[in-house]
């Protein structure tokens, strides 16, 4: 007997959302802030993995790509996350640097959606971050060849041997990793409601740098 799940089955889930609400009295003036709020939300309510966002990037071709990053640093600036620059986002940032962050915190019923322009951090910034890391994740930026074709996990392997043979409890940040911030332009607030008429708020930037809260229709 087959336990396959049928496409009909699947079509067939549902879930009421009744969690929580947002309304404009209740969120905060300032994105950021709100921000914040949920993501301190996320973490003290041991939401799994709350620090995880999906980054989606746009090639040359103009084919959307998307991957799941962390959260290393959020500030007035933007969001921070850390990476190979050789790896496939990479290359999509440098030909075109503007991208889109979500984080979904499926036990609050909420979606938070950030779109804006990318930059790299500073060198210092990179490099403060980088020495923080357990050693072993350090020796693992120089021995991942990110997003190419390798022929198997040996070459992972022996790399790591050779880069920690080498650099020993003190490696260097590779020339190729560092830190990338998304600066926003706009944040939406997504909280699952009763009857899929869920309460959806967004930020919008001015050009004199003030930000115009709405809400959208779900």
């Amino acid at each position: 007997m087959s336990n396959k799940t049928s496409p009909s089955a699947i079509a067939d889930l549902r879930k009421s959302y009744e969690r929580a609400e947002l309304s404009e009295d209740a969120s905060e003036a300032q994105p950021l802030r709100q921000f914040e709020k949920w993501l301190n939300e996320a973490i003290t309510g041991e939401v799994p993995e709350p620090n995880a966002m999906t980054l989606a990037t746009v090639g040359h071709d103009l084919r959307p790509s998307t991957r799941i990053v962390l959260i290393k640093g959020y500030d007035e600036r933007g969001i921070v996350w850390y990476t190979n620059y050789e790896s496939r986002k990479g290359h999509e940032l440098a030909g075109n640097p503007f991208a889109a962050l979500q984080f979904h915190w499926v036990e609050l019923e909420r979606v938070v959606r950030i779109e804006g322009r990318v930059e790299k951090v500073s060198d210092e910034e990179s490099d403060a971050y980088f020495n923080s890391r357990p050693l072993d994740s350090r020796i693992g930026a120089w021995a991942s060849p990110q997003s190419q074709v390798i022929s198997g996990r040996s070459v992972l392997v022996a790399n790591a041997a050779r880069y920690g043979a080498q650099f020993m409890l003190k490696p260097p940040r590779p020339p190729h990793w560092g830190g990338f911030r998304l600066v926003p332009e706009r944040w939406e607030f997504w909280q699952g409601r009763k009857s899929r008429l869920h309460d959806r708020l967004r930020y919008r930037l001015e050009d004199n740098g003030s930000w115009v809260r709405e809400r959208l229709a779900p």
